[in-house]
């Protein structure tokens, strides 16, 4: 029997929802059960692919190609369970389906209502699919209150219903904030969340409350009478040192114990939590530590490159080491000056992906750098294509290397993509179609050249990563390139895209168009990360 947990959040956003409903699956899966995560977005984008990364942070991809909220990613990194498309859903897409159903009369010419249409949607969206597990966790973005989510509120309304209550549990996380004048922690913006909650007929079975002190026996219990839950199904959930701590220090509150509780299950067993105890020792007995130069264009957002952060992370627990990851504007290192100022102290550069020309001649200049002082590089999607174009300008030749997606040029050594292969067969893209949903998505094959770095360190001579761009290298320029000391290490299936580009006269140099953070774990880090950390470790004994 499947069992359904859906998570709302009150009071502000940014209340960390998702990282709840990661940590949640994480203990219930350590328990042995067999979880999933579903993210609802309230917004009216399709998705987040056509969103700038300052709005919405990073964006997300599935190996089956679907662009999704960053929450995923922690669900991904916390249970290790592969997200599919059918784990994000957006009122954007809700409505599209919706009106394509009814543009074909699939209505029978009934009037089409956001109740019961647009809810009757989600609610499929919810239950699709989950017949082989034990718990699906739905996480309702946005706050409560807010007019947009009002369709998913009243949708697992109604499933709670059609459910019953021993099959589904309301979460909603709230904040209890502390007013220094005063002194203490106040519990009325939370009294005020759940009324909210309630009046829309929903009564949450249990609160989380985030907070920066701990929150009083006293004010836990006032929680508890003003809200009508059970005292210890107000759990207390205070700001942790790590994201990796957030499963264990909410187990030691006894989140999962009252989700248990509440659907009266009395005989689960005890959660292993090896895992989550070893990652953490490895977190904060680091044996020393590496600083790494992230070269972007989004380095005002953080979120912009969530996975990418926690990948190098991943890749200091691996070796032991903590790593600091300084973010540099690519933008200010079209100076010279700039550029040595802020390279020189960095144990390894890192350029990831990106779109747009802003920035670029900041990303060359530093794979330059990187290539000229031996400092190991790690070039991703774009940072590859930089790479390539810093070749062919530098080291084979062609001055005036460019990329078609900065505008027309003479030496296309980077350009739009409009057909290549899949599983499936020919895909195929117009240069001026739509941009929702129309690169090269999702999980896609590489053959290796087995005596190669890249080869070595995946230790296969077939992978698959996931991918995300419109733009490749010019598979022309490829004999030109390694003619500059180019090797191209990886390639797709049939030979025709680059996939991974190294340097074999360079400590540790490689480039790879696709996105290796997305399938970085903390408890499985990436084996390209793994190693670019145990480069940068290497190069900090000779700093």
């Amino acid at each position: 029997m499947t069992r359904f947990i859906f998570i709302t959040g009150g009071v502000v956003s940014s209340l960390g929802k998702g990282l709840m409903a990661a940590s949640l699956a994480a203990l219930l899966q350590a328990r042995g059960y067999k979880v999933r995560i579903r993210k609802f977005d309230p917004y009216l984008n399709v998705d987040p692919g056509t969103m700038s990364p300052y709005q919405h942070g990073e964006v997300y991809v599935t190996d089956d190609g679907a662009e999704t909220d960053l929450d995923l990613g922690h669900y991904e990194r916390f249970t290790g369970v592969s997200a599919r498309q059918s784990d994000n859903v957006t009122s954007g897409r809700i409505y599209q389906t919706i009106i394509q159903r009814e543009r074909r009369g699939d209505y029978l010419g009934a009037t089409v209502q956001v109740i019961p249409h647009v809810t009757d949607a989600i609610k499929e969206f919810a239950l699709a699919d989950t017949d082989d597990l034990d718990f699906v966790l739905c996480e309702i973005g946005g706050t409560v209150g807010d007019i947009e989510s009002l369709p998913f509120i009243e949708a697992i309304r109604q499933l709670r219903n059609d459910l019953g209550r021993d099959r589904t549990l309301s979460v909603h996380v709230t904040l209890v904030p502390y007013i220094a004048a005063a002194g203490e922690l106040k519990t009325k913006p939370t009294q005020h969340s759940v009324r909210e909650l309630t009046s829309l007929g929903i009564q949450p079975d249990l609160l989380l409350c985030r907070c920066e002190h701990p929150l009083p026996d006293g004010e836990r219990a006032k929680i508890a009478a003003f809200c009508n839950v059970r005292k210890q199904a107000v759990i207390p959930a205070l700001d942790a040192q790590s994201i990796y701590a957030v499963p264990l220090q909410y187990h030691g509150e006894g989140l999962d114990d009252e989700v248990l509780h509440a659907f009266g299950i009395k005989d689960a067993p005890s959660p292993d939590l090896a895992r989550w105890q070893d990652i953490m020792n490895r977190f904060n007995n680091p044996e020393g530590e590496v600083t790494i130069g992230v070269v972007g264009k989004y380095v005002g957002l953080q979120d912009a490159y969530k996975s990418l952060h926690e990948a190098l992370v991943h890749g200091g627990m691996a070796n032991h080491v903590k790593v600091n990851v300084k973010w540099l504007d690519a933008e200010l290192f079209e100076n010279e000056e700039e550029l040595a100022a802020n390279l020189e102290p960095m144990h390894a550069i890192l350029v990831p992906g990106g779109f747009g020309e802003r920035g670029s001649e900041g990303k060359i200049a530093s794979v330059k750098f990187a290539r000229e002082h031996k400092v190991p590089f790690f070039g991703i999607c774009l940072g590859m294509q930089m790479a390539c174009i810093e070749a062919a300008r530098n080291t084979s030749g062609i001055a005036e290397a460019s990329t078609t997606e900065f505008g027309d040029t003479d030496e296309p050594v980077v350009g739009l993509i409009t057909e290549w292969m899949t599983k499936e067969g020919a895909e195929a893209r117009a240069a001026g179609g739509d941009l929702g949903g129309t690169m090269r998505l999702g999980a896609y094959d590489a053959r290796l050249d087995g005596n190669s770095h890249a080869g070595a360190i995946y230790g296969a001579t077939m992978i698959s990563e996931r991918h995300r761009h419109r733009y490749e290298v010019n598979s022309h320029y490829t004999d030109r390139l390694r003619d500059g000391g180019l090797l191209f290490s990886g390639m797709s299936p049939d030979g025709a895209l680059p996939e991974i580009v190294e340097r074999p006269d360079h400590p540790w140099f490689i480039g790879v168009q696709f996105h290796p953070e997305l399938k970085s774990r903390p408890f499985e880090p990436h084996p390209l990360f793994a190693s670019f950390i145990k480069a940068a470790v290497a190069q900090s004994r000779l700093v």
